[in-house]
């Protein structure tokens, strides 16, 4: 792009999630855990305190339950978590993270924080928060989109 055709809004916000997604990719890989994914960083957030129901994890994804069904499956498949019955409602079922699970999801968080640390060291606390109120914006005006 130039100077006199500039990258829009939406070029740049992608670009900058690619960016990202590559960086904790990378991260991650170099601490032993390649096959990041994009939804990995918020499940690991929404599993690292606890076990959660199933359908608790829609909310925090962003997604329908087929969205939801596969980042959890992928969980599954490569070794980070199970997923049970509950004893008390055995149509309920929680997704809890196994030990390899909960290194990943130590390993998952200390490359967020190292990654915020960078961004928050280059930009002052305003265009860091003007950036969250736009990207808050964003997800929220756009999530009817479609």
């Amino acid at each position: 792009m130039s100077a006199t055709n500039p990258l829009l809004f939406g070029d740049l916000l992608a670009l900058a999630r690619e960016r990202w997604v590559s960086a904790m990719a990378l991260s991650l890989a170099e601490k032993g855990y390649p096959g990041y994914r994009r939804s990995d960083a918020v499940a690991m957030r929404f599993l690292h305190s606890s076990s959660r129901a199933l359908g608790a994890f829609a909310a925090p994804l962003g997604g329908s339950r087929q969205a939801t069904r596969k980042v959890v499956t992928g969980l599954i498949e490569r070794g980070y978590a199970t997923l049970e019955s509950d004893p008390g409602d055995a149509r309920r079922r929680h997704v809890t993270l196994t030990p390899v699970g909960r290194a990943y999801a130590e390993a998952v968080l200390d490359t967020l924080n190292a990654l915020s640390r960078e961004v928050t060291e280059k930009v002052s606390p305003e265009e860091l928060a003007a950036a969250v109120s736009v990207l808050t914006f964003v997800k929220d005006a756009l999530a009817t989109v479609g």
